[in-house]
């Protein structure tokens, strides 16, 4: 489904990715581990296309020099320089760190907003799912985005990534700053939603733990390059990734 090869990301004289290859193949969930400033989210805005828009901002106000290099191919399609639009257009749909829902708008609006890609039968048909896997926000539809917890703002952007009817779903950081609780709750939906809506995942993750029992292949980074990859089983095997993400 989708391949990146060889990802490289500087920013003026710091090297954010570094010779980056990734895979997520049909119907799978991928996951990205690493601790902050390891690369996460770099990838995330590269495989969405996000660093391009960045990038441009950044020529335009004449600050930061960013360089990309490297090749991404969707569905074998070569999508490298393929606006962060057309991408999402695609299918590749990111999920960002910190939710960034509409804090002013209601959960339904939110919801709304995030169908604008879809038919007006994908839409209702895509809101009633969101509402099934994630039944906490069916009560909170009239409610105002900044008056949810950080719990349902993360249901929110999820649901409002789902509207948009993606092949592969970026889920950065989905967990961060969630109770053990609710980070449970996310994980069981995300498993569905992969089985259900048969939907590609790549979760990143600065902790493993909660993720590890439902990726089927996953990407250690370490300083913007991949240090590790395997299989769950393959890594959960590995003595020092039991050591480094397990604490065994």
């Amino acid at each position: 489904m989708l391949e990146a090869n060889e990802l490289m990301v500087f920013y003026e004289n710091m090297l954010a990715l570094n010779n980056i290859s990734i895979q997520c193949s049909e119907n799978s969930i991928v996951g990205v581990f690493g601790a902050n400033s390891a690369g996460k989210s770099t990838l995330m805005y590269a495989l969405s296309g996000i660093m391009l828009d960045i990038r441009k901002k950044e020529e335009m106000a004449g600050g930061e020099r960013i360089t990309i290099s490297g090749d991404i191919r969707f569905h074998d399609q070569d999508i490298t320089s393929l606006k962060p639009s057309l991408r999402a257009k695609s299918g590749i749909i990111l999920c960002p760190e910190r939710r960034r829902i509409f804090k002013e708008s209601t959960v339904l609006e939110n919801l709304k907003i995030g169908g604008f890609l879809a038919t007006k039968a994908q839409a209702k048909d895509t809101l009633e799912y969101i509402l099934h896997v994630f039944p906490a926000l069916k009560r909170l539809k009239s409610r105002i985005g900044g008056f949810l917890s950080g719990g349902e703002q993360q249901m929110l952007a999820i649901g409002r990534a789902l509207m948009a009817q993606p092949k592969l779903l970026l889920l950065d950081e989905p967990l961060l700053g969630l109770s053990p609780l609710m980070q449970a709750t996310l994980i069981k939906a995300t498993k569905a939603i992969q089985k259900e809506k048969k939907i590609s995942i790549i979760v990143s993750e600065q902790y493993a733990r909660p993720v590890f029992p439902i990726v089927d292949y996953a990407y250690i980074l370490e300083n913007g390059a991949a240090v590790m990859e395997g299989t769950r089983q393959e890594l959960m095997d590995n003595p020092d990734v039991k050591s480094a993400y397990f604490g065994v």
